[in-house]
């Protein structure tokens, strides 16, 4: 049974800082790409950032290069979005997604399997 749960939303200033975190169970988390991916009400989710090809590879949406950084720890089935300088833009329900990546070249398009999502709110 594959499941993610995000975790680390919040309410946070503009300017201000959140780490998101997602813990795996049920899956080989080395082969499996995990990314994050955001969705406002009525609109299509779109992906933020994502680490493919056992983590070699990276992928970060324009708008959130060099404020955001993806990272994972394979020993605690983990991974993370630290989030620095966040504007109202930014304020989406985060969720947490993954796909088999047993070939290494996932980029970052909708993944097959995702969590409940978490809210960051950015407002102040």
């Amino acid at each position: 049974q594959l499941q993610l749960v995000e975790s680390g939303g919040g309410l946070v200033q503009p300017g201000g800082s959140l780490t998101l975190s997602c813990v795996a169970s049920g899956l080989n988390f080395k082969e499996y790409a995990i990314g994050w991916f955001r969705q406002a009400p009525g609109k299509e989710r779109e992906g933020v950032s994502c680490l493919y090809n056992e983590g070699e590879d990276t992928y970060y949406r324009d708008s959130v290069k060099g404020r955001f950084t993806i990272s994972r720890d394979v020993a605690k089935n983990t991974a993370y979005l630290q989030m620095n300088n966040l504007g109202p833009e930014d304020g989406d329900i985060y969720y947490c997604e993954a796909e088999w990546d047993g070939l290494g070249s996932a980029g970052c398009y909708a993944y097959d399997y995702w969590g409940q999502g978490t809210q960051v709110t950015v407002s102040g």
